[in-house]
């Protein structure tokens, strides 16, 4: 139990070195994996079921040849496409935001720094440290946060689209 309180200790200090910022980076990068979590939860473990329904419903009909039922097939795939593609836009956004986040923390640092500029002096450079680290740290924390889902929000959206014009392949007339 003491490894989890040296670890929350470690965490409030990067926090406090890299001002305020951070804790808007770490909320933003704790919403975009809350929501790539629950795409890949819906994609493993609720598209698989809808899937299999779609297809059972669509295999039951007797007419599948005529303009309605065309229009029915082009519905509950378009259902379908909804459902898969929910909040991928939104992690999207999310993944942008977070190097934003990084320049404005290396905005504020720089702030600070000029602060301690205007204060001390351009010569102590003892007193300007805290400021460039609170411009340096945000930056990269934001283009971690944000390459840590880039990788999956293109996935997940590639993945849609997959399963989209699997689903479409399923349904075929009989």
């Amino acid at each position: 139990m003491i490894w989890f309180y040296d670890a929350l200790a470690s965490i409030r200090s990067f926090l406090d070195l890299g001002g305020d910022v951070l804790y808007a980076i770490m909320f933003v990068l704790f919403l975009m994996w809350t929501f790539i979590l629950e795409r890949l939860w819906y994609f493993y473990r609720v598209h698989p079921k809808a899937k299999q329904d779609i297809v059972s419903n669509w295999e039951a009909r007797a007419d599948t040849h005529s303009w309605y039922a065309k229009r029915i097939r082009e519905e509950m795939i378009s259902n379908a496409s909804v459902a898969l593609k929910n909040n991928i836009g939104l992690i999207k956004a999310l993944i942008a935001i977070c190097p934003l986040l990084g320049l404005m923390g290396t905005v504020t640092g720089m702030v600070s720094v000029f602060d301690v500029m205007t204060y001390a002096g351009s010569g102590n450079a003892r007193a300007m440290a805290a400021g460039v680290s609170m411009a340096t740290v945000p930056t990269m924390a934001g283009m971690v946060a944000a390459l840590s889902g880039v990788y999956f929000g293109t996935w997940l959206e590639h993945k849609a689209t997959t399963e989209t014009e699997e689903l479409s392949d399923l349904l075929q007339s009989h």
